[in-house]
């Protein structure tokens, strides 16, 4: 007989699970009993927002579902955040959330909250466990779930009641990974449509790259001289330096790349969604009539033709079809030589810095940091214009070196260069932030701390909410309104918290600073105080508001 605390640590012992997420709470204290002396290592965080974002950035980089445990009602809405990142990237995620005793349902008793109807169109499944003999039934199910077809979050909600009592119930082994098949039929049907192309475009991205699907991509892109692009903030499937490479579309995508995706006949899209980001809004590539022949390999059988109509659909994994493509050999074809070589000198021409005003530029500070880093650095974000600067400047080198939001989410960045430091200690993590991002979780810092976690927080702060401040002067030039804000002293507060803290005023003094942080051997918080007038990586503040005075004198 076994608690079910006890019974499901158990099963995460089956599914492989090393490491948890949470925040404690007392409506799973059987689950943190079963924690005890298990071998899996419990972070505890600071806010469930921040152990979300972690438990999600783990299960991105490792492939494997990233496990969380929070506590009923506010537990569970902090972390909802970190849940909708987890569907909207296709991260394998399974969160717990502590429940009120199953006697005391529909009475609004303490943080009551029907969890099926909350996460219902938030996550890839709800669930609520009733009987504690059914445990092994859920969770592999949940793992499943979560691990299958498009990966995505599952919660599963936790009675109190049902968790501490007893069951003599077996195991349950975790389900064997299931993923599509691309045949050596369906390779040689791409390779024909190829064959009739003559201004095609790979776009790669989505969720299951390996750094094997990473060099067959590159080795199926040399085989027909074709050119890449990577969906939004999915740019370490590729090494940005390969003369393939022609750069990322997504949030300030090259105006050229655009206009590429815009006139090209064919496009094998390799694992992502043609979402809004990767088409540019839909304007880029018209759902009503793309004009071109489309491919769309995606794990997902239900997204295939939900948008935009593919002339061949397979439902599977980015890497299992570049490895049918990559048996399926091929030569390079003369035809579109020209095509793929512009295509990489547009990509070079757009990585030439832009200069922006004072004395520190994130245009000069992101090439050091190409430039310097290892080429297994990984380099975390959040949202914000000063993203930007990443997107554009800075070239991943090998897979599983990017962690960013494709949701947008704020508050991102920090938690996750947490997480990707305790998986990754003997790598240097890198996590590039806005003020206002960083605002957002900085607390995190002590759970760095405290588990031993050491990554090198930039901080780029205009003091303000960049992007936002962007669009309100587009749309109503000079009216400031809700997006200053007063910061704190960063380097100060990461030496309260125990951590190292450098301010740079003058970016010659970046280096020094970089280095030193490195040193360290703790989180470190590098503050870059920017000149008011920064914006975007190509237009200063008094810009985007003469832009928008401009547009409305024509209206």
């Amino acid at each position: 007989m076994r608690h079910g605390g006890q019974i499901l640590v158990d099963h995460l012992k089956s599914e492989g699970v090393r490491r948890v997420f949470s925040v404690p709470g007392e409506s799973f204290l059987a689950a943190l009993d079963g924690l005890h002396d298990s071998g899996i290592e419990n972070i505890v965080c600071r806010q469930e927002g921040g152990a979300a974002m972690m438990a999600e950035a783990h299960g991105k980089l490792t492939g494997d579902p990233g496990v969380l445990f929070v506590t009923r009602g506010p537990g569970a809405t902090n972390a909802a955040s970190g849940i909708h990142v987890a569907q909207q990237d296709s991260t394998p995620m399974v969160i717990f959330v502590g429940q009120i005793a199953r006697g005391h349902r529909d009475r609004e008793a303490f943080q009551e909250v029907d969890y099926r109807a909350v996460f219902g169109s938030l996550a890839k499944w709800a669930c609520e466990v009733d009987q504690t003999d059914r445990l092994p039934e859920y969770l592999a199910r949940a793992f499943h779930m979560a691990r299958s077809g498009r990966p995505g979050p599952v919660v599963v909600a936790l009675p109190e009641d049902m968790l501490s009592a007893r069951a003599d119930v077996p195991d349950r082994p975790a389900m064997a990974r299931t993923t599509g098949h691309v045949t050596a039929q369906d390779a040689l049907a791409i390779t024909e449509m190829l064959a009739e192309a003559k201004t095609p475009l790979i776009i790669a991205g989505g969720p299951g790259w390996t750094q094997d699907a990473a060099s067959n991509l590159a080795d199926f892109a040399n085989a027909h001289d074709l050119p890449v692009t990577c969906a939004f903030r999915r740019q370490d499937v590729m090494d940005n330096r390969h003369p393939n490479f022609a750069g990322d579309l997504g949030v300030g995508m090259n105006p050229k790349l655009g206009a590429r995706l815009r006139d090209a006949d064919t496009l094998i899209v390799l694992g992502s969604r043609l979402g809004d980001n990767v088409t540019g809004g839909y304007e880029l590539l018209d759902p009503k009539a793309t004009g071109k022949r489309i491919v769309h390999v995606y794990p997902d059988p239900d997204e295939l033709g939900r948008v935009y109509h593919a002339d061949l659909a397979l439902a599977a994994t980015a890497p299992d079809a570049l490895e049918a493509l990559v048996k399926a050999g091929g030569t390079q074809s003369p035809r579109w030589a020209d095509w793929s070589k512009s295509a990489r000198q547009d990509y070079e021409a757009f990585q030439a810095p832009a200069t922006t005003p004072g004395k520190v530029k994130l245009e000069q500070v992101v090439l050091w940091l190409t430039d310097n880093l290892p080429d297994d650095a990984i380099v975390t974000n959040g949202a914000g214009n000063y993203a930007t600067w990443l997107h554009r400047y800075f070239r991943f080198k090998q897979h599983g070196t990017q962690l960013a939001p494709i949701s947008g989410s704020m508050g991102y960045g920090f938690p996750a260069a947490v997480a990707a430091s305790l998986e990754h200690p003997d790598r240097t993590v890198v996590a590039w932030l806005g003020d206002g991002e960083f605002q957002m979780t900085l607390n995190e810092l002590s759970t760095a701390v405290q588990h031993g976690a050491k990554p090198i927080a930039i901080i780029a702060n205009n003091g303000r909410y960049g992007t936002i401040r962007m669009h309100q002067e587009r749309s109503y030039p000079g009216r400031v309104s809700g997006t200053d804000m007063a910061n704190p002293d960063f380097a100060a507060l990461a030496r309260a918290y125990g951590g190292h803290g450098e301010t740079v005023t003058d970016g010659a003094d970046f280096a020094a600073a970089f280095g030193r942080a490195r040193k360290a051997q703790c989180p470190a918080v590098i503050e870059l105080v920017l000149d008011p007038q920064v914006a975007t990586p190509g237009l200063t503040l008094d810009a985007l508001r003469a832009q928008g005075e401009a547009a409305r004198g024509k209206t």
